[in-house]
């Protein structure tokens, strides 16, 4: 069974920095492309940063220049390091996972459960 497990999360002043981690675990063949995601009270769930296997990043937008995604492909874990935080960043901070697994043979996405990040004053 393929877990991925966040920790980080907290609660932040605006301008400050919070690193977020995880970690996927289980059995499992590969690690493909990972990613962040976010979710805000009543809006959907957003895209933050991904990172491909080969170390290839991408961005939204708003988070370029502020955030820096990053992985361990021995350790199977990706970071997230948040700078200068705004309250507009407040939400359930997911991360995401295309696992291959090989028994069964599969490749699809897998979901953390979520980390709560606060920004406010």
């Amino acid at each position: 069974q393929v877990q991925l497990v966040e920790s980080g999360g907290g609660f932040v002043q605006p301008g400050g920095s919070l690193g977020l981690s995880c970690a996927a675990s289980g059995s499992f063949a590969t690690v493909y492309t990972m990613a962040w995601y976010r979710q805000a009270p009543g809006k959907q769930r957003e895209l933050v940063a991904t990172i491909t296997r080969g170390g290839t990043t991408n961005y939204a937008d708003s988070m370029k220049g502020r955030f820096t995604i990053s992985r361990d492909n021995d350790k199977n874990t990706v970071n997230l390091q948040m700078n200068s935080l705004k309250p507009e960043d407040t939400a359930v901070y997911y991360c995401n996972a295309n696992i291959k697994t090989s028994w069964p043979e599969s490749l699809r996405g897998y979901w953390g459960q979520g980390t709560q990040v606060t920004v406010s004053s």
